[in-house]
C-alpha cells in the first residue's frame, strides 16, 4: 500500500491558553505552515491558531 499524503498537525492558540485543534494537510499541495482563525473556547473568543509539531 501507498503511504498517505496527509499529516497530522497540532493548531495551537496563540492566546496562551493552551487549547489546541487537531487537524489533517497535505504538504505536497500546501508547503507553508497553515495558520487559522478559529474560536478558543478558553478565551472565550476567536483567536490566530498557529501550526506546530505532535509531540
Amino acid at each position: 500500500m501507498a503511504k498517505s499524503a496527509t499529516m497530522t498537525v497540532k493548531m495551537l492558540s496563540t492566546a496562551d491558553t493552551g487549547f489546541f485543534y487537531v487537524k489533517k494537510r497535505n504538504p505536497r499541495k500546501q508547503p507553508e505552515k497553515m495558520e487559522m482563525r478559529k474560536y478558543d473556547p478558553v478565551a472565550r473568543k476567536h483567536v490566530i491558531f498557529k501550526e506546530t509539531k505532535i509531540k
